[in-house]
């Protein structure tokens, strides 16, 4: 195999190992002292009487919760006007099954919401095979009051990809606890955790939630794409 990444011997590479895991140890610190300041940030009462719907109809937020007194919010850009949903997204909706028979247990639900029509976003959940719940925000200030949905001077909406967190007390109030967007979410995608220790990396090539780049709708990969990928690398 043809490289110009630099070989060296066992003892020097174990030298290089310990330079970076001193700088990976110090790196987790500063994660785990961060968590701790999320957890400290003050929260803001919900007090307007939000409505998704799904294929029972509409909801307020507490409905979301499913008992619990933790949710998750996933802001999964799926404009009114799209065909399919975001391809950035779907990565990461390909994660959360996995992950809910272990939150359920923790007192968290988590369920994604997008602008688009209830109708259309059960399709694209049942070709993709999803089973958390996926509601819909239409006609509702939901996205847009969470920073999800930026409506432009031009009168276009920009869609924004994230996760907002809340918790319902003893007595009923909601309060948003927290939310983070764009690249704020990538922990919740765990193959970009396979991807950062492989030996090429991600090995991204323009914007993730482009079709044509690394990442596609996991009905979309076959033979064509993963020979593009290896060309590339």
């Amino acid at each position: 195999m043809q490289t110009d990444h630099p070989v060296v011997s066992r003892p020097q590479w174990n030298l290089a190992r310990d330079a970076l895991l001193r700088r990976e140890k110090e790196l987790t610190h500063a994660q785990d002292a961060l968590a701790r300041d999320r957890m400290a940030l003050p929260w803001v009462k919900v007090d307007k009487a939000y409505q998704v719907q799904d294929a029972r109809g509409a909801h307020g937020l507490d409905h979301l919760f499913q008992g619990n007194s933790q949710l998750i919010v996933y802001h999964f850009m799926f404009s009114p006007d799209w065909e399919d949903g975001c391809v950035g997204c779907s990565f990461l909706a390909d994660h959360m099954d996995s992950a809910l028979m272990h939150l359920r247990h923790h007192d968290i639900s988590v369920v994604a919401v997008s602008r688009a029509p209830y109708a259309r976003l059960a399709a694209f959940k049942q070709r993709m095979g999803w089973d958390f719940d996926w509601y819909s925000s239409e006609g509702c200030d939901f996205n847009f009051d969470l920073g999800a949905s930026v409506a432009k001077a031009d009168g276009d909406v920009e869609e924004r990809s994230g996760a907002s967190a809340f918790f319902r007390d003893p007595d009923g109030e909601i309060f948003h606890t927290y939310s983070t967007f764009e690249r704020g979410v990538e922990r919740l995608a765990g193959a970009y955790n396979y991807l950062d220790i492989a030996p090429l990396g991600r090995n991204e090539h323009g914007p993730h939630f482009n079709l044509g780049d690394w990442v596609r709708h996991h009905d979309r990969y076959g033979d064509t794409a993963r020979k593009a990928c290896h060309a590339q690398a």
